[in-house]
């Protein structure tokens, strides 16, 4: 049960106040109305329409091929399904890295089409200029450091980021650049717990940690790995809460049953 259910809607100010209160806010992602409605009543404060849905809805290796077009798909899918949840909506591969002017024309489509109530970016001082252009145009931002999915193929493997003191300096240094250029909140994604925890506490910005240990504001995890309808993925950070996939396979494996023995329809299931 959230501690936030009598919240009537969750904002970025929300978050804030959660984060000086010490609640800790929980973030899963989305992709479709069905699901969002199942989290949003289920209490949930952030829903993200992560870019992760080019693995886990479309089957690709990693989320460089998601278009800006199929994410506002999905975005305008999860709107629907929530009431309360603040939805943030990540900016795809190649609709922002190019310059700030794009950046910022993708993150108004993303809104104006949408009715998503912000967007997410990965990187630090790289982005920094994009950030404060989709900020000043009034666009709520979510940073993302550590582990930077789209920069996949500059850092050839999904291994924990900044072990090194160099990479934790650059960190620590980004995160503080993203709270300045207005950015609401950070994802620190794949880094060691005591780093997280050191950027937690030198932030009054929320920090949401996936692969980031207990001391981050927050916590977020892809909704197929989380409810084991993806039971390949097995990476230490990740708690399975259920095994859909092994339901959902017996479930069908009844049914296919079922129907070549003619028990389904039934009597009582005919008109």
């Amino acid at each position: 049960m959230s501690v936030n259910k009598e919240i009537k809607k969750i904002t970025t100010l929300t978050l804030l106040k959660m984060k000086k209160a010490g609640t800790k806010i929980s973030m899963l992602t989305a992709y479709d109305f069905s699901f969002a409605g199942i989290f949003d009543d289920a209490g949930i404060d952030i829903l993200l329409v992560g870019d992760s849905a080019s693995n886990v809805m479309a089957g690709h290796e990693t989320t460089l091929p998601i278009t800006l077009d199929q994410m506002i798909y999905h975005a305008s899918s999860v709107i629907r399904g929530v009431k309360r949840c603040l939805v943030v909506v990540d900016l795809p591969f190649g609709s922002y890295q190019s310059n700030s002017q794009i950046a910022l024309a993708s993150s108004i489509r993303i809104m104006k089409e949408t009715g998503a109530h912000a967007v997410k970016l990965e990187g630090g001082v790289e982005v920094i200029e994009s950030v404060r252009k989709i900020v000043s145009a009034g666009i709520p931002v979510m940073g993302h450091l550590g582990l930077t999915p789209q920069s996949i193929y500059k850092f050839g493997t999904y291994n924990v980021r900044a072990k090194g003191e160099d990479e934790a300096k650059k960190l620590r240094e980004d995160a503080k650049l993203l709270e300045e250029a207005g950015c609401f909140s950070i994802v620190l994604e794949k880094i060691p717990a005591q780093l997280a925890k050191d950027v937690s506490e030198s932030l009054d910005i929320p920090t949401i940690g996936i692969g980031a240990g207990k001391y981050c504001d927050g916590q977020v995890l892809v909704m197929h790995d989380m409810l084991g309808i993806n039971v390949e993925f097995k990476p230490r950070f990740l708690r399975q809460y259920l095994n859909l996939h092994e339901q959902a396979t017996k479930a069908v494996q009844q049914f296919i049953t079922d129907v070549k023995n003619q028990d389904f329809p039934n009597e009582n299931e005919q008109y």
